[in-house]
C-alpha cells in the first residue's frame, strides 16, 4: 500500500512495499509511482491518475517490477482529502507465491478469527458448520484440512463410543484442500466413521487433548501411518507434509480435533502456528457444542412429541379418517394439541382433539398425561361426558402442584344406527358437513375447560346422516394474532363446503392447513376429519331369545346360519362355542329376554345384552368349583372380549379374527367412484 499525490509522487509506503516490489522503502518514496511499473503499463498508469485527480476510485492490471521482472498486479487508487492538499492511496495486490503463503501471521489470524467465525457462530446444523470451518481454515492456514467429532454426538445420544482397542470413534464431518481435492476427498471421505489406528498422532490428540506438531512427516513416518490405517493412498498424501492436530476442547470435554496439513511446497508448521490454530478450535468448539446441544435437545422434544401422538388412528371400516398435527413455530415445535381415534367393539368409534394450554415440553408432558388418561376410559367404554368428568378430576390433581388446564371435544359415533354422541369441556364446536351439502357447528352444551372451576360436562346426540364429514379442530387453525377466531371458522366453513362432499379427505386435509405453514406466530394445530357412514345393513344381524334354556340351542343355529350366509363357516364352532357361553351367563344372572348381535367389519363381533347392571368378572376357578369357566374359556378363544352399560342392562360383546387376517372387510361404499 502506498501514498501518493495528484501528480504520482510516492509520499508514503507500507510495510509491505518492498516485498512487493521488490526496492527498500527508501528507494521507494520521493520516487515516481510510473518507475514501479513496466513501460506498457505508462498509458493506463495516467488514466489511474487522471482518476484520482477526479476524485473517483479506479482499479486496473498492471505489470509490476519486481527486481526488474514484471508481474500482473492489481491496482487500485483510492482518493483521499488531508490538510496538506488532495492525495490518495494505491494498492498493489500481487499473487503470493508458495514460499510467501503463511508468513503473515496478521493476515491468518483476521482471516481466520475475524472474518467467517462470526457468520458461522450462527448456525445450527452440525454438518454445515463443519464444512464452513474446513473452507475457512482452507487455504488461509493450511493446504488440506478434516473436521471429525466423536460418533457419539453425532447420534445425539451422548454415549461414550470406543473401539475394541479403547480409542474413541469418530465421525468425519468434513474434508477441504485446494489442490487435488479428488484424492484426499477419497482417502479420507467424509461422512466416514472410523476408529484411527493405536501409535498414531490422531490417537494422541484425542488422549492427551492437547495439540500434536509434527513440523515434517518424511516418506517413512507416512508409509507407517498408511500401513497402520491400511490406506496406502494415505502414504502418498502425507509425505513430507507439515502436520498439526488442533483439538476441539469445549466445556471441559474433548469434542474432535482438526486436522491441517501443509505441503512441503509451503513453510512448515510452528509453535505460533500452533497458537493460532488453537484459538480458532477453541472458537469453532463452542460453536459445535452449541449446534450438539441444539440438536440434542430438539431431537429429545420432537422424539417426546412424536411419541405422545398416536402412531395409527383406528375405526369402523365404514369410516374414513385423516389427521394433520402442525407444532407451532420454528422456535416452540412441541406443544399439548393432540388428536385420537379409537375403535371400540360394536362398530364404534371414539373421536378426540384436545389442546393443553401453554407450549414446550411441560405441555407436551401434561399432554401425554391426558391422552393415556382417556385411551384407558376410552376402553372402559364410558360415555364422553362420564370421561371427560374423570380427566377433568386428573387435570384438577396436575393443577394442584402447577397451574394447568386443557379444553376437549370427545365424539363416539356408532356406524350402525349413525348416531354420534359428543361433549365438549371449553373447547370449539365440531363442525359438520351433512350428505345435502348444509354445513353447521354443532351446538355442545357448553362446560368449563378441564381443571378449571365447577361444571357439569354434559353429552348431546346427534344423528349423522350417511357420508357426513365432521371435523374437529384445535384453536390455533381458526385464531391466530392476525385473524378474528370468527373469520377463522368462516374459513374453515369454505373449506367444507358443499363440493367438500365429492372431495378426497387427503385433499380437504391439505387444503384446511392452506397458510398456516407461513405463519410464524401461529398456535399448535391439530385436525381430525372424519367422513361418516354406516355399516351396510347386511352386515348387521340383531336377535331377541327368549330367557330359557332353550336359547342356547336357539342362538347357536342363529349363528351358524348366519356365518353361512357371510360365507365364514371355517368360524362356526368358535362362534357358536362363544355365543353359547355368552348366552348360558346370561341366563344365569339376569332376567328378561336376551339380546343377541353379530357385526361383520373388521372382525366378527358377538354381543349378547341382558336386563343386569352387574358387569361380569373372570376367576380363577378351583379344580372342585362346577362354574366359573365360562368367561376363560371367551379369553382363550377370543381376540379379545368386555363389558359395557347400556341402557337398564349390560352387553357382553367377544371379538373374533377373520380368516386372512381380517381381509374381508367393507370393500367399498355407495358413491366411492365419486371420489376417486
Amino acid at each position: 500500500m502506498l501514498g501518493i499525490g495528484r501528480s504520482g509522487e510516492i509520499l508514503q509506503c507500507g510495510q509491505n512495499a518492498p516485498g512487493v516490489v521488490g526496492r527498500a522503502p527508501e528507494d521507494i518514496v520521493g520516487t515516481d509511482a510510473a518507475d514501479l511499473f513496466s513501460a506498457d503499463a505508462k498509458e493506463t498508469l495516467a488514466g489511474l491518475l487522471d482518476a484520482l485527480g477526479a476524485g473517483q476510485e479506479r482499479t486496473a492490471v498492471l505489470s509490476v517490477l519486481d527486481d526488474g521482472d514484471p508481474r500482473d498486479a492489481v491496482v487500485t487508487v483510492v482518493p483521499m482529502h488531508g490538510r496538506d492538499g488532495d492525495s490518495g492511496l494505491m494498492m498493489i495486490r500481487v499473487a503470493v507465491t508458495d514460499l510467501e503463503r503463511f508468513t503473515d501471521p496478521a493476515l491468518m489470524r483476521w482471516a481466520l478469527l475475524e472474518d467467517a467465525l462470526p457468520r458461522i457462530s450462527a448456525m445450527l446444523d452440525l454438518e454445515q458448520m463443519a464444512q464452513e470451518l474446513a473452507g475457512v481454515i482452507v487455504p488461509h492456514f493450511c493446504n488440506s484440512a478434516g473436521v471429525l467429532i466423536r460418533e457419539s454426538i453425532m447420534g445425539a445420544d451422548e454415549v461414550p463410543s470406543f473401539s475394541p482397542e479403547g480409542t474413541a470413534i469418530l465421525h468425519r464431518l468434513a474434508v477441504a484442500a485446494d489442490n487435488d481435492f479428488p484424492s484426499w476427498s477419497a482417502a479420507f471421505p467424509a461422512g466416514e466413521v472410523l476408529a484411527y489406528p493405536p501409535g498414531t498422532p490422531y490417537v494422541r490428540c484425542m488422549a492427551t487433548s492437547a495439540p500434536v506438531l509434527e513440523p515434517h512427516l518424511d516418506t517413512k513416518a507416512a508409509r507407517a501411518i498408511a500401513r497402520a490405517w491400511r490406506r496406502p493412498p494415505v502414504g502418498r498424501l502425507l509425505d513430507g507434509v507439515s502436520m498439526v492436530l488442533l483439538p476441539l476442547i469445549a466445556r471441559g470435554t474433548t469434542l474432535g480435533f482438526i486436522v491441517c496439513t501443509r505441503s512441503d511446497a509451503h513453510r512448515p508448521f510452528d509453535a505460533y502456528d500452533v497458537e493460532i490454530g488453537m484459538e480458532f478450535a477453541a472458537r469453532a468448539a463452542l460453536y459445535i457444542d452449541n449446534a450438539r446441544r441444539y440438536s440434542r435437545e430438539r431431537a429429545t422434544a420432537l422424539t417426546l412429541q412424536r411419541s405422545m401422538l398416536p402412531t395409527g388412528l383406528t375405526a369402523p371400516s365404514s369410516v374414513e379418517i385423516r389427521h394433520r398435527y402442525l407444532p407451532g413455530n420454528q422456535l416452540i415445535e412441541v406443544g399439548g394439541d393432540w388428536y385420537e381415534a379409537i375403535a371400540l367393539p360394536g362398530g364404534r368409534v371414539a373421536l378426540i382433539v384436545g389442546d393443553v394450554a401453554g407450549h414446550g415440553v411441560r405441555a407436551a408432558v401434561t399432554m401425554g398425561r391426558l391422552r393415556t388418561a382417556l385411551q384407558t376410559i376410552v376402553n372402559l367404554e364410558l360415555s364422553p361426558a362420564e370421561g371427560l368428568q374423570q380427566v377433568d378430576a386428573l387435570m384438577r390433581g396436575i393443577g394442584e402442584r402447577e397451574p394447568a388446564f386443557a379444553t376437549c371435544v370427545y365424539a363416539v359415533y356408532d356406524a350402525t344406527d349413525g348416531t354420534c354422541e359428543i361433549a365438549s369441556a371449553g373447547h370449539l364446536p365440531p363442525l359438520l358437513l351433512r350428505p345435502g351439502g348444509t354445513s353447521e357447528f354443532l351446538d355442545v352444551s357448553p362446560a368449563p375447560p378441564l381443571g378449571v372451576g365447577e361444571g357439569m360436562i354434559e353429552t348431546r346426540k346427534f344423528t349423522i346422516g350417511d357420508g357426513s364429514i365432521l371435523v374437529l379442530y384445535t384453536d390455533g387453525l381458526v385464531e391466530n394474532r392476525g385473524q378474528d377466531i370468527d373469520d377463522g371458522l368462516l374459513r374453515l366453513r369454505r373449506v367444507f363446503g358443499p363440493e367438500a362432499l365429492l372431495s378426497p379427505l387427503e385433499d380437504l386435509a391439505k387444503a384446511t392447513l392452506d397458510g398456516a405453514y407461513s405463519d410464524q406466530e401461529r398456535d399448535d394445530i391439530a385436525v381430525l376429519i372424519a367422513r361418516l357412514r354406516r355399516l351396510p345393513e347386511e352386515h348387521v344381524v340383531t336377535m331377541t331369545l327368549p330367557a330359557r334354556p332353550s336359547a342356547v340351542r336357539e342362538a347357536r343355529g342363529r349363528v351358524r346360519g348366519t356365518l353361512g350366509s357371510w360365507e365364514l363357516d371355517d368360524l362356526s364352532f368358535t362362534a357358536e362355542l362363544l355365543v353359547s357361553e355368552l348366552v348360558t351367563n346370561a341366563l344365569r344372572y339376569a332376567t328378561g329376554d336376551i339380546g343377541l348381535r353379530m357385526l361383520l367389519d373388521r372382525t366378527l363381533v358377538l354381543e349378547v345384552r341382558d336386563g343386569s347392571d352387574a358387569l361380569p368378572r373372570a376367576r380363577q376357578a378351583a379344580d372342585d368349583d362346577e362354574n366359573g369357566r365360562g368367561l376363560q374359556v371367551v379369553h382363550r378363544l377370543a381376540k379379545r372380549w368386555g363389558a359395557r352399560l347400556e341402557g337398564q342392562g349390560k352387553v357382553v360383546w367377544c371379538e373374533v379374527d377373520l380368516p386372512g387376517d381380517g381381509d374381508r372387510v367393507l370393500e367399498s361404499w355407495p358413491g366411492e367412484a365419486l371420489h376417486l
